[in-house]
């Protein structure tokens, strides 16, 4: 068993830092428009809900196993079964010019469902876009980004 870190990579630090403050400074601003205070409150919430939201799906990093992949989100992994992994790469930049079906596009990760016409549909798993390792099954195919690609699919290929 090895875990790997999942290391915030520029785009994320940049995206994440706007997306965050942009929320809450609305949310915040919103507080200060004439009218009933706990009428202004509830946008406020609801924007604070969203951040925290978002923050429980964070990745936080990988487990290689004998039987699985773990993806370790902040209290809970998703599990990602070795059984019928087909080929596991390093691609470093494959998330560019994937289209976000579902998910999130940079508030503290990349994560959902995506599409591009390198790899089709697929689930993202990533904190840094550029240290992609591409995980390949039969019918589907997930997308993480550990901090050593090599090492992550020397663990899993050896």
């Amino acid at each position: 068993m090895k875990t790997f870190r999942a290391p915030w990579g520029k785009c994320l630090v940049w995206v994440s830092v706007l997306s965050v403050g942009l929320v809450l400074g609305v949310g915040g601003w919103i507080t200060t428009l004439p009218g009933p205070r706990s009428v202004a409150y509830v946008p406020l919430a609801l924007f604070a809900g969203l951040v925290l939201g978002t923050a429980l799906f964070t990745i936080r990093g990988y487990t290689v196993t004998p039987n699985a992949i773990l993806v370790h989100r902040l209290f809970w992994a998703t599990r990602l079964p070795r059984e019928g992994l087909v080929s596991v790469t390093s691609e470093p930049k494959v998330m560019n010019r994937s289209l976000r079906i579902c998910g999130n596009g940079g508030m503290l990760s990349f994560s959902g469902w995506f599409w591009s016409k390198r790899l089709g549909r697929y689930k993202a798993y990533v904190t840094d876009l550029n240290r992609t390792v591409v995980l390949r099954w039969e019918k589907r195919t997930a997308v993480v980004s550990p901090e050593d690609p090599e090492g992550f699919v020397r663990e899993l290929v050896g």
